[in-house]
């Protein structure tokens, strides 16, 4: 069937509306140092809102005259955009939302080219990537930059992670999760992208209206290398793309007020692991951080698998940070309420912001942006001869390496260069991850719609289900 495709320029909406010369030089550039690789891949993502797609490669193969030029014009600029998909069009007029989206991308892409990135790809000059401070200092600069910094308004953001791939019993859920906390006057924040991440959003946008809430956010948080797979959902009123994985998920931390976890697959893992290696640490036991893992009733075995790998490969005391709620959204709403007033409290009380948690303690293990290539996934550390965080640290990057090698253009060709990732560990270690990983399989976690899903990593040592299945 032929793909439908329209051509159209396009008028700024937003912030972004001039460019120098010189960035409009580097937008356009195939070559070292220029945007528009990262540009185009982003803005055909944007532009791909709502197709049931979910493999960057194939992303960028099914649209392959796909292209974005920038426009300089005495007034500022435009977007002339060629082979663009037709849903993000109504009646050959862009949607709204898509629009404000696609110069979101382009006010993201240029400052972490200006400012964090630094040019031709060189270090920034302003921030020190190489210290944990200026890397929370970069990300703190992308949120201010993007207008997500409010310091007027009380703490009322929830975190919602979960998974793309999920049930529609599973979606609904998250959907009346969303409504009570709409209720209750808490903002949405998530990956942005369709499942467990545009329900919440979709079952506040409801409440809100009800409450005459007139200003409440949607905020969507990304990077480029997984935009394509999971492409922002048009609730999201403010989207950021931050310029990898890993100061995407420190931004979450540092914005959000209480969190919570929906069914979800690899990438719903990583960011688990994430959040628990950071409250893990030392310094943070005393930092009140609402977290909760809900779904339906179908779900409490899902969730049961979750925690079991959790205690066994970190211990009671991760297994402490976080309450599980099944098939009860208004406790999880009352729940969430209660615990940012607790926030709210303790950082009053401490005179800390309440826009951006500075105190939280993230060690530069979590900062640091790992490419997983098979050199890198086999070199990871994981063994429990080490403190716990760093271990969550490292089975984080392990995640992180099977999500690239699911649906990340970058992983995708990896994997097929060069075969599946290996992965080496403690077999106390390794047995529990392969038994949730083909748990994921098996429960169609890893694909949208039930699509074939193909294995991108083997665990070597153990007798891994996961990776023999096709």
């Amino acid at each position: 069937m032929e793909i439908e495709v329209i051509d159209a320029q396009i008028s700024p909406i937003g912030r972004m509306e001039v460019l120098s010369r010189a960035e409009a030089a580097r937008l356009s550039d195939h070559g070292h140092g220029g945007l528009r690789e990262t540009f185009r891949n982003c803005s055909l993502a944007v532009l791909n809102c709502g197709n049931q797609l979910d493999d960057g490669k194939e992303l960028l193969e099914r649209y392959p005259s796909f292209d974005v030029e920038i426009i300089q014009r005495s007034r500022g600029i435009k977007l002339d955009i060629k082979g663009a998909p037709a849903s993000a069009f109504v009646d050959g007029k862009m949607i709204r939302g898509i629009q404000e989206h696609l110069f979101s991308v382009l006010r993201d892409v240029v400052y972490a080219s200006n400012e964090i990135n630094g040019y031709s790809g060189l270090h920034s000059t302003k921030f020190d990537l190489g210290s944990s401070d200026g890397v929370t200092d970069a990300v703190f600069h992308i949120l201010r930059n993007a207008g997500i910094i409010d310091p007027v308004s009380q703490p009322n953001v929830v975190v919602c992670w979960g998974g793309h791939s999920i049930s529609r019993e599973e979606y609904d859920y998250t959907k009346l999760v969303g409504y009570q906390l709409g209720l209750r006057g808490l903002d949405i924040c998530t990956g942005c992208g369709p499942g467990a991440m545009k329900g919440p959003m979709k079952g506040a946008t409801i409440s809100h209206a009800k409450q005459r809430i007139n200003n409440a956010r949607y905020l969507g948080f990304t990077e480029p290398g997984i935009i394509a797979a999971e492409s922002p959902n048009p609730i999201v009123n403010d989207l950021v793309i931050f310029p990898d994985v890993e100061k995407r998920l420190e931004a979450f931390v540092r914005a959000g007020h209480g969190f919570v976890v929906f069914p979800g697959g690899v990438g719903t893992a990583e960011e688990i692991l994430y959040v628990l290696g950071i409250l893990l640490h030392p310094e943070n036991t005393e930092l009140p951080f609402p977290l909760v893992f809900t779904g339906p009733k179908s779900t409490e075995d899902y969730f049961r698998r979750i925690d079991s790998f959790i205690g066994e490969t970190l211990g009671a005391e991760a297994q402490s940070r976080y309450k599980i709620i099944i098939d009860d959204p208004v406790a999880v709403a009352r729940e969430m309420h209660a615990g940012i007033g607790d926030v709210r409290a303790y950082r009053k009380e401490t005179r800390d912001a309440y826009y951006f948690n500075w105190q939280l303690r993230i060690e530069h293990e979590f900062q640091q942006p790992f490419r997983p290539t098979h050199e890198n996934m086999g070199k990871l550390t994981l063994h429990k001869q080490q403190p716990r965080h760093l271990l969550a640290a490292n089975l984080r990057r392990a995640f992180s390496g099977v999500v690239a090698g699911n649906v990340k253009n970058d992983g995708i060709r990896e994997i097929e260069k060069n075969g599946l990732f290996e992965l080496h560990g403690d077999p106390a270690i390794m047995g529990p991850m392969d038994f949730l990983l083909t748990s994921f399989v098996t429960q169609g976690r890893m694909k949208l719609g039930g699509r074939k899903y193909n294995p991108c990593y083997r665990i070597v040592g153990e007798a891994s289900v996961a990776s023999t299945i096709a």
